[in-house]
C-alpha cells in the first residue's frame, strides 16, 4: 500500500479511503500480504485526473461503478464482422476532456447500454470515431449528452429498420457475393432521402 501510494503521489490514508469509497477494485491477497498492480495505479491517477477537471468523489464513484459493470470490448466487438467504423481507445479522463462536465453516470451507463461504449481494462473503447466526433460537436454545440444519447436511441431503431429493407432487397435481387460492393447505393439511398427530408423540415 505505501508503495502504490507513494507511485499515485498519494497518502497512505487518501488510499485507503478511496479503498473504502469503493473507488479502487480490493489487492490481490498472498497470505498476508496485500497485493497491488497497474491496475489499481491507473485507476488512482485517473481518479486524480478526473478530481482535477471537476468531477467529486461521490460522482467518481458512480462514474467507477457503471465503467466496472460495462460491457467490455470483447462483447461488443467480438462478432467478427466487418465494419466501416474505427473504434477509438480512451481513458476515462479523455473521455471526460471530449465531454466536458456531460460525463454523468447515468450517461455512461446509456453509452455502455447502447453498445456505443465498451471496458477493455483500465481503457474504454468507442465503437466509433465518427459518432464520438459527432456527438462530441454536438455537446460543443450546446446539446445536452443525454439528448444526443437518447436521440441516438431513435436512430439506431429506424437505421436497423433501413438496413432490414436494404438487406432484404439486395438479397432477393441480387447475388450473395455483391452485398458488400452494392452497400454504397443503400447508404446514398439514405443519405439522399435524408437531405430532402431535412430540407422539408427547415422549410416548414
Amino acid at each position: 500500500m505505501e508503495e502504490l501510494a507513494e507511485e499515485a503521489g498519494i497518502t497512505v490514508r487518501t488510499l485507503r479511503f478511496y479503498r473504502e469509497r469503493g473507488l479502487i477494485p480490493p489487492p490481490r491477497k498472498q497470505g498476508r500480504i496485500a497485493w497491488y498492480d497497474d491496475h489499481h495505479l491507473a485507476r488512482l491517477r485517473t481518479i486524480s485526473a478526473l478530481l482535477e477537471r471537476g468531477h467529486t468523489l461521490s460522482g467518481i464513484a458512480d462514474l467507477a461503478s457503471a465503467f466496472d459493470s460495462g460491457r467490455d470490448v470483447g462483447e461488443v466487438l467480438g462478432l467478427g464482422e466487418p465494419s466501416e467504423e474505427t473504434p477509438v481507445r480512451l481513458t476515462p479522463e479523455e473521455l471526460a476532456d471530449y465531454f466536458e462536465g456531460e460525463v454523468t453516470p447515468e450517461n455512461l451507463t446509456a453509452a455502455l447500454d447502447l453498445g456505443y461504449l465498451a471496458t477493455d481494462g483500465d481503457e474504454i473503447v468507442h465503437i466509433s470515431r465518427r459518432l464520438l466526433d459527432v456527438s462530441s460537436a454536438l455537446v460543443k454545440e450546446g446539446v445536452p449528452l443525454a439528448a444526443v444519447l437518447a436521440a441516438g436511441r431513435e436512430v439506431r431503431a429506424h437505421a436497423d429498420a433501413l438496413a432490414a429493407l436494404f438487406t432484404e432487397l439486395l438479397r432477393t435481387h441480387a447475388a450473395e457475393d455483391d452485398m458488400a460492393r452494392l452497400r454504397p447505393l443503400a447508404k446514398s439511398v439514405v443519405e439522399a432521402e435524408l437531405s430532402m427530408a431535412m430540407d422539408r423540415r427547415l422549410h416548414d
